[in-house]
């Protein structure tokens, strides 16, 4: 078993633990790789996503550099 996927409950305080738990799991990205390998996606299918999240991530980091628009 991998360091840092361990929590102990303390005081029979579940609900406490289970929180840090789920914030172990996010932060080391386990879960996403999960959900990555559910499936097969092709390589292709792979670059265009990230493409078009990189499209968007330009974008809105260009509107965020534009001055707002008048309104008169």
């Amino acid at each position: 078993m991998k360091k840092g996927r361990r929590v102990l409950v303390q005081d029979g305080n579940v609900d406490k633990a289970l929180r840090k738990f789920k914030k172990k799991i996010m932060e080391s990205g386990l879960l996403e790789e999960v959900r990555g390998r559910k499936e097969f996606v092709k390589p292709t299918v792979k670059r265009k996503v990230a493409q078009g999240k990189a499209k968007h991530r330009w974008k809105k980091h260009l509107s965020s550099q534009q001055l707002p628009k008048k309104l008169f």
